[in-house]
């Protein structure tokens, strides 16, 4: 890696740290020039607008969420045991890579109705991780694992529900036992998808 991708890495790294405390909104160059130290107009020389620096924080974040939850996850055995080890990949997503939390729930949020670029990727990284969600899940059901007329589809919602409803009552709510819930509510949507 040479030393310009080095810098952008690292540059990245803050810009992940900071958007998932105060949001993609809340992140500017400005922000991030004393955050690393760096002068506005060398940051401004990496990332050339906000959005530009948004829509690369979001691309940054998408990588690092593939190495910590999509890879490992694949490595798992084909069925219900790659299933659960999607899960708890998920779970541990937020606390090992992001203290202010979920940039992807965060983002949601903000750009939900705000038409542009930066929605329109986060719904193009949120249908393919859905899609990731149902093509696990199927190939559960192709394996025997689940029932045969299980809706993939179905299951990957239900996952996604549970997981924001994790993460409503764990961060907002400090629920002390939202993740025994959630590891309840997910042992009953195997069971019942078995």
């Amino acid at each position: 890696m040479s030393k310009g991708e080095a810098t952008r890495t690292s540059i990245l790294d803050e810009a992940l740290h900071v958007a998932s405390r105060v949001g993609f909104e809340g992140l500017s160059i400005g922000q991030l020039a004393e955050r690393t130290e760096m002068s506005k107009s060398g940051l401004f020389a990496h990332f050339r607008s906000k959005e530009q620096l948004q829509l690369q924080t979001l691309d940054h974040a998408v990588a690092r969420f593939i190495d910590v939850v999509i890879r490992p996850t694949l490595r798992a055995p084909r069925g219900e045991r790659r299933i659960r080890e999607l899960f708890e990949r998920w779970l541990g997503w937020e606390a090992e890579t992001l203290a202010g939390g979920c940039v992807f729930a965060t983002a949601s949020t903000e750009y939900d109705d705000q038409p542009g670029p930066m929605h329109d990727a986060l719904v193009r990284q949120q249908r393919d991780w859905m899609e990731f969600l149902a093509t696990v899940v199927g190939t559960a059901v192709s394996e025997g694992e689940l029932r045969a007329d299980l809706d993939p589809r179905q299951f990957a919602f239900t996952l996604q529900s549970l997981m924001f409803g994790y993460r409503h009552a764990g961060r907002l709510l400090g629920d002390p036992d939202a993740l025994e819930r959630t590891r309840a509510a997910f042992e009953q949507l195997l069971t019942s998808s078995r």
